[in-house]
């Protein structure tokens, strides 16, 4: 059975040692537990004893490993690498363990499929040091042709990642001499897709407002998921992943720390992505909006997460916004309307509106401003109209001073 020692670390914060033995003269399985903000010593203990015993399965079933036992996969692996030739066996063996190390389980998945469906596949059988430019080339090519309208042009962009990145890491290794994908020229979007893609960024003023009345309508959860999502910019992820302890209702500040991700039939939370926390303000009506939906959850369920499954402790689905998204599209007359517009739009209407670039990013969380730049640059109706306005205001002015 597992052992549970309280700790408390330098800062006072308590925590249990979790131990499971794997017998006599060897060193145990141990992990750490810390003690949630606020929670009381009662729900504390049965959520230590669920985490103990979860623990002890994991180690029964071979899923735990001490370092030595890492450390010898390592060697093991490391020695197998050196025998590797082919792409599969170089990218099975060794790029996609590595990247398991830097990588979420959602994006590993998404590797994984590009692998299993578009490069192996092709590939596969070929020796790592014959790959040449113009093979990797035709990929992409076909890539992009394939299907009866071709692949999208983000799509073709992370083919032509993940190749350059299987090659630079075997180059890195000294597997190849040289990478071959130094010679194959990144993707170039159409100008088609980039004036589509330009369209789709961020709703209009008009759509905004008859979004925000067809939403009277709605039940309460998702008001506020949407007031929420325009008036903060978040994720998708970080709005479902967000805890009533990450909202300060009396000064109006929402604090990002999570991301709730899901991949293969599973939910999971991870830190926020960049792995930076960052503030964020918001109004009174959303403060106001917030009380009103607390109050109606907690007559349901308790849950530390604002957005759940309904009736349910659990965190919502991130898949549950995209597919709530499309049925309310369709009443308010937007198309493809996917959550990810409405942080497009909260960036869109700050910058229109007179926000700066470096405060604008700092708020949508970017790792520096040229992503932001990159993204939002584009003009919009508003834009557009205000850039006429201004020249007519200057020219009225230039009259009247002549």
């Amino acid at each position: 059975m597992a052992s549970k020692k309280p700790m408390v670390t330098k800062d006072g914060k308590r925590y249990w040692k979790i131990s499971v033995s794997r017998g006599y003269g060897l060193t145990p399985y141990t992990m750490n537990w810390y003690r949630p903000d606020g929670w009381s010593d009662k729900a504390t203990m049965r959520e230590l004893e669920r985490v103990a015993g979860e623990f002890e399965t994991r180690c029964h079933d071979g899923e735990v490993k001490n370092r030595a036992e890492i450390k010898a996969e390592q060697d093991a692996a490391a020695a197998e690498a050196a025998k590797l030739k082919t792409v599969r066996q170089y990218a099975e063996n060794v790029f996609l363990p590595a990247k398991k190390v830097s990588m979420s389980r959602n994006g590993i998945a998404s590797y994984k499929m590009f692998f299993d469906q578009h490069i192996l596949p092709k590939l596969g059988d070929c020796l790592m040091t014959e790959v040449t430019p113009a093979m990797l080339m035709k990929r992409l090519l076909d890539f992009q042709q394939e299907g009866t309208k071709g692949h999208a042009h983000a799509s073709c962009v992370k083919l032509y990642n993940i190749l350059n990145g299987i090659f630079q890491m075997a180059f890195m290794d000294d597997t190849v001499a040289i990478n071959p994908m130094l010679k194959v020229k990144r993707p170039v979007q159409s100008k088609d897709e980039r004036s589509k893609d330009e369209e789709d960024k961020a709703l209009t003023a008009d759509q905004v407002t008859r979004l925000l009345e067809i939403m009277e309508s709605e039940p309460l959860k998702w008001r506020v998921y949407v007031t929420l999502a325009i008036d903060t910019g978040m994720r998708r992820g970080e709005l479902c992943g967000l805890h009533w302890s990450d909202i300060d209702m009396k000064n109006g500040i929402v604090t990002v720390r999570h991301n709730l991700q899901y991949a293969k039939g599973e939910v999971y939370e991870t830190s926020c992505k960049n792995g930076k926390t960052r503030k964020i303000d918001i109004g009174p009506d959303t403060v106001e909006m917030l009380k009103q939906y607390r109050k109606d959850q907690s007559g349901k369920c308790v849950s530390k997460y604002v957005f759940t499954v309904d009736g349910s402790a659990s965190p919502m689905y991130p898949t549950s916004p995209t597919r709530y998204f499309t049925v309310i599209g369709n009443k308010c007359g937007i198309p493809h309307f996917h959550p990810h517009m409405l942080r497009h739009t909260s960036a869109s209407l700050s910058i229109t509106n007179g926000g700066d670039v470096v405060s604008v990013s700092a708020r949508l969380g970017h790792s520096d401003t040229a992503v932001t730049l990159r993204m939002y640059a584009h003009a919009n109706e508003e834009s557009i109209r205000k850039a006429g306005q201004a020249a007519r205001d200057a020219i009225k002015k230039a009259r009247k001073e002549g």
